[in-house]
């Protein structure tokens, strides 16, 4: 479904928080929503791995990385996995890598840049709690809306439901 995030602020101003971080785009799709799915984690990627192992059903990933730049917490096989399973975007508070191979894929990611080192793998974070960064919270089952003006976030649906 198209939209543009303009449009959408215009006519919910008063529902949505505008994310003010200029995070970088990556991957084919400029444009992306659906439901918000939170992870917490510091320079290790093993829950983000957990979690595209799952169906996607069109939802965004939003990961808190603290913000790091010592590392990256998604390369191309990480993001291949988010195209098969459904997910529609992957907003990053961290780095990527392998950012020739996921420009070439069918997904919509944001995130702080990129680093040629991958991240560790010991399991830690946190899964499904509010998350805050770039003057937002970003809370489990509220919706994203990205394209190339910003990224919004309102806790309902913004767009007509696809019936």
């Amino acid at each position: 479904m198209h939209f543009k995030t303009a449009d959408l602020c215009d006519a919910h101003s008063d529902k949505v928080q505008i994310v003010s971080l200029g995070l970088k785009h990556y991957g084919k799709k400029s444009q992306f929503h659906g439901a918000i799915v939170t992870l917490r984690l510091f320079e290790d990627n093993s829950l983000l791995r957990d979690l595209l192992d799952e169906a996607g059903n069109g939802r965004v990933i939003v990961v808190d990385g603290g913000g790091s730049l010592r590392c990256a917490l998604l390369g191309d096989m990480l993001a291949t996995k988010a195209v098969q399973n459904g997910w529609s975007g992957l907003i990053i508070n961290g780095c990527i890598r392998d950012n020739a191979e996921i420009n070439d894929m069918d997904i919509g990611i944001r995130a702080l840049g990129t680093h040629p080192l991958k991240s560790v793998k010991k399991g830690v974070g946190e899964k499904d709690l509010p998350v805050k960064f770039a003057c937002v919270e970003f809370r489990p089952g509220e919706y994203l809306y990205a394209d190339e003006d910003g990224i919004l976030i309102a806790q309902e649906s913004l767009l007509p439901s696809r019936t």
